[in-house]
């Protein structure tokens, strides 16, 4: 099948969890050949919806159709650490068959199992190296490999079965700079259909085409990224001039409405003076009056109707506005002064991963990006530093209060509420106090109260930034592992916000180049069994 064959077809959709709530009804989506970027807000249903098309989840109703031979990576992968390379890959079958073969068995059924792939270990091998696993094998196993490589191992068994469909969701997320690349390039090279969901910025750049999943629903954007933010600005500008016209329109009409019912009064005024002085004969001024007052009525009924029109045309106008709202913080408390003291390390040797050697001490309000390859013990010093982990030797030694932000947000205590869960950290602060800071970052009313285990990607994180931002004391130093991984392009932007009101030093592990740009990083440094001072074009390119 060619390539131009291939294509996602979802008719009338529908899907709801077993709590019941609605995710799908009656969603139509069509994917063709070429690279498609899926987006969305955290919790609008975009890896839920990779799930449906690649048969991990049944619909309620309605049909998913692929035609081309489908492979799906999936965001968070669990793979077994015994098994083998060449068993991840699915080709360890047919290298024993090949095996024996070339031992003299003949035997039928290892020609059957190798069927046309006599290439099959050069084809792995190849593929591994195009990845940058070449230096992996097909013998080692994968509790041998890091996250990171994991994540490149299944994507390289996908791409060995050749499938015409291709679901990638949050593929960057664990990977180093160099591995991003070579992703990046296996993404460029792709021929059939691929639909991607990602926060990746540089890998929406890559995209054809990209389809917002808003509200149950998918808009098309032609182009990559910029050019659906482009069009989006275009929209939303053209969106908020309706809704200011249709608000002038509203006005209009309640002031016409208004001179109606004075118009009215006056009739009824003048019409009583008449009836009252008698000026004309009784039938007459009867007639009169029941004329003045259907004329009245009948203008007052106009001026509603019209008035209702346009609060209608008002509402439909909002609808198109996104309210994504902006996170709004105040943080004095974070304060460091210019040329401070803030953290000291001195040959820390971690109780697992790679000793680090050399000195470092951070001073004033540093914004440090460390960086470097997967496994190079980055989230390990950030737990040194945060006294998670104790050093088997040397000093990992803060001299500010510190805030550590993990990867996979474990600070909250899933059965309590939010509130509850941020009064833990800030125990000397109102109830009132909290939910009013809450509100900050987007947590009102009933979101506040709900227990951290039922919240959305997006405010689960939230909640865990409040948490440890609000903390008494506040937060000199902040240290934050992977903070952009599964977050939305908004939950991103908000996180860019929160830390332009932070007047702290940070360190930020992060392979995500654009954000680390955006959030004004002052240093640069790579680690790679010690620290070194390295520049944002080196980490883009993963040097």
């Amino acid at each position: 099948m060619s390539a131009a064959d291939t294509h996602i077809s979802c008719t009338s959709l529908a899907f709801s969890w077993p709590d019941g709530e609605e995710v799908f009804t009656g969603l139509d989506l069509t994917v063709g050949p070429g690279r498609t970027g899926l987006v969305g807000l955290n919790g609008c249903g975009k890896s839920t919806l990779l799930r449906l098309i690649a048969g991990d989840l049944t619909p309620q109703a309605g049909a998913v159709r692929t035609r081309g031979g489908l492979g799906h990576l999936p965001q968070n992968l669990t793979l077994d650490t015994a098994l083998r390379v060449d068993e991840v890959l699915g080709v360890a079958g047919r290298r024993t068959a090949l095996d024996a073969v070339e031992s003299g068995d003949a035997r039928p059924e290892h020609f059957a199992v190798i069927g046309d792939d006599w290439d099959i270990e050069e084809r792995s091998l190849a593929t591994l190296d195009g990845l940058g696993l070449g230096h992996i094998g097909l013998d080692r196993t994968v509790g041998e490999v890091s996250g990171g490589e994991c994540v490149l191992l299944r994507l390289a068994a996908l791409l060995l079965e050749r499938p015409g469909v291709l679901l990638l969701d949050e593929p960057t997320n664990d990977l180093d700079a160099y591995a991003r690349r070579r992703l990046y390039d296996a993404v460029d090279a792709w021929t059939g259909a691929l639909l991607v969901v990602s926060h990746d910025r540089e890998l929406l750049e890559r995209v054809d085409r990209i389809a917002d999943l808003r509200e149950g629903s998918v808009t098309w954007y032609g182009g990559n990224l910029s050019a659906y933010e482009e069009a989006l600005a275009v929209e939303q500008e053209a969106a908020r001039r309706t809704v200011r016209a249709a608000e002038s329109d509203v006005q209009r009409r309640k002031r016409e409405l208004s001179a109606a019912h004075v118009t009215l009064a006056r009739r009824q005024r003048y019409g009583q003076k008449m009836w009252d002085t008698k000026r004309e004969p009784k039938v007459i001024m009867g007639q009169r009056k029941r004329a003045a007052q259907v004329s009245a009525g009948k203008h007052r009924v106009l001026h509603t109707e019209r008035l209702a029109a346009a609060r209608e045309r008002l509402d439909e106008a909002e609808l198109a506005v996104r309210e994504d709202e902006e996170i709004r913080v105040e943080l004095p408390g974070t304060r460091v002064r210019p040329g401070s003291e803030v953290l000291l390390l001195r040959d820390p040797v971690p109780p697992y991963g790679p000793p680090l050697r050399g000195a470092l001490m951070v001073r004033g309000p540093e914004r440090i990006a460390l960086t470097g390859r997967n496994g190079a013990g980055k989230t390990a010093l950030l737990r040194l530093i945060a006294g998670q982990l104790a050093p088997v030797s040397g000093e990992a030694t803060p001299l500010v209060a510190t805030g550590f932000l993990p990867q996979r947000l474990d600070v909250l205590d899933d059965a309590s509420s939010v509130v509850l869960n941020v009064a833990r950290s800030a125990p000397d602060r109102t109830d009132n106090a909290v939910r009013a800071r809450l509100a900050r970052f987007l947590l009102k009313g009933a979101a506040a109260d709900r227990p951290a285990g039922t919240l959305s990607g997006g405010e689960r994180f939230r909640a865990a930034l409040a948490m440890v931002l609000l903390a008494d004391p506040p937060p000199r130093l902040l240290l934050l592992d992977e903070p952009t991984n599964s977050l939305d392009l908004a939950s991103v932007r908000r996180l860019t916000e929160a830390l332009e009101a932070y007047e702290g030093a940070l360190i930020v592990v992060s392979h995500d180049v654009p954000f680390l740009e955006s959030i004004g990083i002052t240093r640069w440094l790579r680690l790679d069994g010690g620290l070194s001072e390295t520049t944002a074009r080196a980490v883009r390119e993963g040097r």
